[in-house]
């Protein structure tokens, strides 16, 4: 389902099902309508803003993990090491962008948001968030996430894989498959962008 919910009691507010045969995954908005990606079924659904109601279908080529948008393009993550930036109005790809931290490739790049001229991405099977140039690919910080699951939510929960941005109140949320809360975080200046 895509769903709206209240983040301060996680109240279901609406709620939309995805076709039985598609798994969600990446969600940004962009003009004014959401655009989902989904994992293997290489389409992206649209949905108003307003009230969650279907505006169409998108396809594209590979796995949809994580999405993102600068207000004027997307940006994808498949699980590798390399975004693919696309057209916002029928998802081609403009150009792809090698990520690296230290000169060395940095794979299994999962959810995306776009935050103050950066891309932040966390890393599939880690507690790890990075802060990208979208320019260079180059990894400019990064930071350790592993503290805020106490070991007994730890055991029950699955990965970190949920970012998302407040530019008013400049700050962003934090979440995983399975957890049991929704985190309001912000990051401070990282030491460097090595672990």
């Amino acid at each position: 389902t895509l769903r709206e919910l209240d983040p301060a009691t996680g109240r279901i507010l609406r709620s939309v099902a995805l076709a039985p045969d598609e798994f969600g995954e990446g969600l940004t908005e962009i003009g004014g309508r959401l655009v989902q990606l989904t994992w293997r079924e290489e389409r992206a659904r649209l949905w108003t803003l307003l009230d969650l109601a279907p505006a169409g279908t998108l396809s594209y080529r590979g796995e949809g993990w994580g999405l993102a948008s600068d207000g004027r393009e997307l940006v994808q993550s498949d699980g590798s090491g390399v975004l693919v930036f696309r057209a916002a109005d029928d998802l081609r790809p403009l150009r792809h962008l090698a990520v690296r931290r230290d000169g060395r490739a940095v794979p299994y790049l999962n959810e995306l948001e776009w935050a103050d001229g950066s891309l932040f991405a966390n890393v599939w099977q880690s507690d790890e968030i990075l802060r990208i140039d979208p320019r260079s690919g180059e990894v400019t910080g990064a930071w350790d996430a592993s503290g805020l699951l106490e070991p007994s939510e730890r055991a029950r929960a699955d990965v970190l894989n949920g970012i998302a941005w407040d530019p008013e109140r400049r700050r962003f949320y934090l979440t995983g498959k399975r957890w049991p809360s929704l985190f309001v975080a912000e990051l401070p200046e990282p030491p460097s962008a090595s672990p």
